[in-house]
């Protein structure tokens, strides 16, 4: 069946033929074959990472993008003696904070505009003032509005204070060259069905194992305890808790040989980048301003505010649907705006052709 459109989201995304061809087969979770396939899949995800594997590993949970993120937090901060500092500059970075509310985790939230980047010079003020800090956490492609946060630059601020970092890197892993090893990060999460361009199904945690050891018996939820899940697939490899999406494994395993194929995540990061900047250049010229400075935008997504105050973006949305592409609404409260994703199975051939499409409804509705 033709697909009837192409997603410019954040994730889930539009993938290839052949990505979508693995899933049409039955699996068991018990297999051999199958067990081999998660093996080989947590082996190349420290690669592309970037991440040694006698330092990391690599932990696979069932469930979204959040449930990896609350994994992480419900697992890695202990239940006494431990203060969370979140960086926040959008709703992904508010979720880590209401994910810390569901747990009574004590947590300091420094918060910045939707549409500022986090200012490393304001956090090192902020855990100079709390150094009870023993966590921090944040996001590094806050897709709220595509801004890339400087985490390379937080990092040697909590390295010196001896805190344990936890980056969401959901919307930049794959599609945005990260360094682990070099970072020297403590945990650093992501998804199936982002740039890796698989499906929705399962999050992937990047570990320090020597971190990851200490943590038995803080996760306050059976499914989300990231120490029994990294035990279970350390002592039985390939066995994951509970019943994994098998579906979906095989799909992310094809995407990952596709990565590759692609020449690895510097090759994909400017095949972004070149989308990003094409629908950057082209959306300005039709009139749209941009919400973020473009010197923090990233490749993943990009936001833009309403043209006039009159602006309908139902109509606006359902005019570029019915001609093959779905973009996101806005998400930042306080500007009117939209967003346009660049990852994905898309390219500048696709942005221009969505390009001429928003060239038309303005002409229609000058």
């Amino acid at each position: 069946m033709k697909q009837p459109y192409l997603l410019l989201t954040p994730g889930p995304l539009s993938t290839t033929a052949s990505v979508k061809a693995a899933m049409q087969i039955d699996y068991c979770t018990w297999d051999s074959d199958y067990r081999q396939v998660t093996e080989t899949i947590r082996r190349e995800i420290l690669a592309l990472a970037e991440a040694d594997p006698t330092t990391y590993t690599t932990v696979l949970l069932q469930g979204s993008g959040s449930y990896g993120v609350e994994a992480t937090i419900g697992s890695a901060v202990p239940r006494t003696d431990a203060v969370l500092m979140i960086a926040i500059n959008g709703a992904y970075g508010r979720r880590i904070s209401e994910i810390a509310d569901y747990y009574e985790i004590t947590h300091i939230d420094v918060d910045f505009a939707d549409d500022e980047v986090v200012d490393p010079q304001r956090i090192a003020q902020a855990l100079a003032d709390h150094p009870e800090v023993t966590h921090f956490a944040t996001v590094h492609s806050e897709t709220t509005t595509g801004v890339l946060n400087p985490i390379e630059q937080l990092m040697p601020l909590l390295k010196d204070r001896g805190i344990i970092s936890i980056i969401d890197a959901m919307s930049s892993l794959g599609g945005v060259p990260i360094n682990v090893d070099e970072l020297d990060c403590d945990y650093l999460i992501s998804s199936a069905n982002k740039c890796v361009q698989g499906v929705p199904g399962f999050a992937f945690i990047i570990a320090k194992q020597a971190e990851l050891a200490k943590t038995a018996g803080n996760a306050r939820s059976l499914s989300l305890d990231l120490f029994a899940q990294w035990q279970t697939m350390t002592q039985q490899p390939g066995k994951w808790r509970f019943t994994s999406p098998t579906h979906v494994v095989h799909a992310f395993a094809q995407a990952l040989t596709e990565l590759a194929d692609e020449g690895g995540v510097n090759e994909r990061y400017q095949r972004y980048a070149a989308s990003q900047r094409a629908l950057s250049t082209g959306m300005q010229a039709l009139g749209f301003e941009l919400v973020i400075d473009p010197a923090y935008q990233g490749p993943i997504i990009t936001s833009f505010k309403y043209p006039h105050t009159n602006f309908d973006f139902d109509d606006f949305y359902q005019f570029i649907k019915t001609r093959g592409f779905v973009i996101y609404p806005g998400k930042v409260s306080t500007i009117p705006s939209f967003r346009i994703g660049t990852i994905g199975d898309v390219d500048t051939t696709d942005i221009n052709r969505l390009l001429a499409i928003i060239g038309d409804y303005q002409q229609l509705n000058q």
